[in-house]
């Protein structure tokens, strides 16, 4: 996001404060349109999602479960002593 610096303008009359008003004015509805028309494009649904995109999404999804479940047993079986597991215990080395 670009910085904006802001300038300081000198204002002499009551006119030129308004003509400078209605221009912020303008200016904020202009970005309030380009903001809320990306904001929609954000969250567009897909209409037509077939029966096999959908059992494709869920397989998928259930393979990445079981992956993190797998990746946090095998840490905590690696790093137990890290989370406060194998305080008790004393590996011997022979």
């Amino acid at each position: 996001m670009p910085y904006n610096k802001k300038t300081t303008t000198d204002f002499c009359t009551l006119e030129e404060i308004r003509e400078r008003k209605d221009a912020l004015l303008d200016e904020i509805q202009k970005d309030k349109d380009k903001v809320s028309s990306l904001w929609n494009q954000t969250f567009l649904k897909r209409d037509e999602v077939s029966k096999g995109d959908y059992i494709a999404s869920l397989v998928s999804n259930g393979f990445m479960a079981v992956d993190a479940i797998l990746l946090v047993r095998k840490l905590m079986k690696g790093y137990s002593s890290l989370f406060g597991k194998d305080k008790g215990k004393r590996r011997r080395w022979i």
